[in-house]
């Protein structure tokens, strides 16, 4: 029955390649489970009910990659996009996370709209190799610095601070801090238990890293969740269980508000949900059926489209269960380095993840320093990109480093990539590089530019 299913023997794999590969992959990427939940529950969302949509989601929705695909590919809420969700519904501050739920739910029925109409593939062939990359690596520094403000290395402080002028500078003993930019940024003390976790976390996880030990992110977390206990910063509750469900009474299921987020101010967050999520899953897709030998010599495969199909319902089923964006994960590679080969590969990470759901007091008791190590060194593994962007050339070099800055340093992924939108297409046609510019490119300038003028006038 496997073999007439995933034809194993054509791709030249067996049911315990397979099995180990899947396993694997999970253990790569069984991170999320613990990170998702902290991150998401910033906007005020349950723990316990992101636990569940973050397992259910990925689990049913790899599940399905693999068996209507055949790809070895794990999916699960994105990285990046969890964060972005966080900071836009963020609790007392951003718009409620039902409002955002069906921002994403919405950005998932877009998807399967542009990928039934192939609009998907045109799109991603419109946008330049260099402002790919950048989104990747502006994406990777925001995510870094959440990775540091959780783990409290850097701290902001509120209050008077003596500003950086030369009279300032005279009355400090020449040291000013940045109240010019409006920011009092300082370094954590290491006396603060839940810093040094964080840095004991750091060292641990790169050290597995650097000696390529299979799951070291997740090996990091709960190696940093123990030596929280003596450290007061991981506390078990008395009477612990480690294996149960969780409490289902405040799932998220369905809670999703798509008419509040139909509203005109929340069409940066749709198109931002729906712009990170297109060029960050074909990457992935590519990327991982590349290195699985799934693409012919022109890097194609008929299988993509279904592949791409898959992504764009799983986006809306994470936003029905109750989790943001769910994308294809680059850490399938580490299957695919297993020998994984067919979409047997995905059911067995995706079965892991259902199986999970008894893990959810384990992951009530992950503390934010165990994680934030995670969302550094994710970070730096997102930034690799920036080894493909030529700077040499300035049209290329100038929107690409805006892209990049923009997104951690305003705090919003939508301002890099409509900044690389703008520079990039302004200085192509200055320069009379005009061909070089998609005649969609176009469209999306304007579409930025009168998105900024509604700001403006509002």
């Amino acid at each position: 029955m496997l073999e007439r299913i995933f034809k194993l023997r054509q791709y030249h794999t067996d049911v315990r390649t397979e099995v180990i590969a899947g396993t694997t992959t999970f253990m790569t990427m069984a991170y999320i489970l613990f990170l998702n939940p902290n991150i998401l529950s910033a906007t005020g969302m349950n723990k316990d009910a992101v636990f569940f949509a973050t397992a259910v989601a990925a689990g049913i929705v790899t599940i399905a990659m693999g068996l209507i695909v055949n790809f070895p590919i794990a999916l699960a809420p994105g990285m990046g996009l969890n964060a972005y969700f966080a900071a836009v519904a963020a609790q007392g501050v951003g718009i409620p996370w039902q409002t955002a739920l069906g921002a994403v739910f919405i950005s998932g029925l877009i998807f399967i709209i542009l990928t039934v109409t192939k609009i998907r593939q045109l799109l991603v062939e419109a946008v330049p190799n260099s402002l790919k990359r950048a989104i990747i690596v502006g994406i990777g520094l925001f995510i870094t610095i959440l990775g540091i403000k959780m783990s409290e290395i850097m701290v902001v402080k509120a209050g008077p601070v003596i500003p950086p002028t030369l009279e300032g500078l005279q009355k400090s003993g020449g040291v000013a801090t940045l109240k010019f930019f409006e920011w009092n940024i300082f370094m954590g003390s290491f006396a603060n238990p839940a810093t040094l976790l964080a840095l004991i976390g750091l060292v641990i996880t790169g050290i597995l890293m650097a000696r390529k030990v299979k799951g070291s992110l997740l090996l990091g977390i709960l190696a940093a969740t123990l030596i929280g206990i003596p450290l007061g910063v991981t506390v078990v509750p008395p009477n612990f269980s480690p294996f149960s469900l969780p409490d289902f009474s405040h799932l998220a299921v369905g809670k999703m508000d798509i008419k509040g987020a139909l509203n005109m101010g929340l069409l940066t967050a749709v198109f931002t949900f729906t712009f990170v999520e297109l060029f960050d899953t074909f990457g992935t897709l590519i990327g991982t059926a590349g290195k699985a030998g799934l693409l012919d010599e022109k890097g194609r495969s008929p299988r993509i489209g279904r592949a791409m199909l898959v992504d764009a319902f799983g986006v809306s089923f994470g936003a029905l269960m109750g989790t943001s964006t769910v994308t294809a994960y680059i850490e399938s590679t580490a299957g695919i380095g297993e020998g994984g080969r067919t979409g047997l590969t995905a059911v067995t990470t995706g079965a892991l993840f259902l199986l999970a759901l008894v893990l959810a007091p384990i992951a009530g008791l992950i503390p934010s320093a165990a994680t934030a190590p995670v969302l550094i060194i994710v970070g730096l593994l997102m930034c690799s990109a920036v080894a493909g962007i030529d700077f040499d050339n300035i049209s290329d070099g100038l929107p690409a480093f805006l892209t990049m800055v923009i997104m951690p340093f305003t705090y919003s992924i939508a301002n890099g990539i409509a900044a690389g939108i703008i520079f990039y297409t302004v200085l192509k046609v200055a320069t009379g590089r005009i061909k070089e510019v998609h005649w969609l490119m176009y469209i999306l300038f304007f579409l930025v530019i009168a998105r900024y003028l509604f700001l403006a006038g509002e």
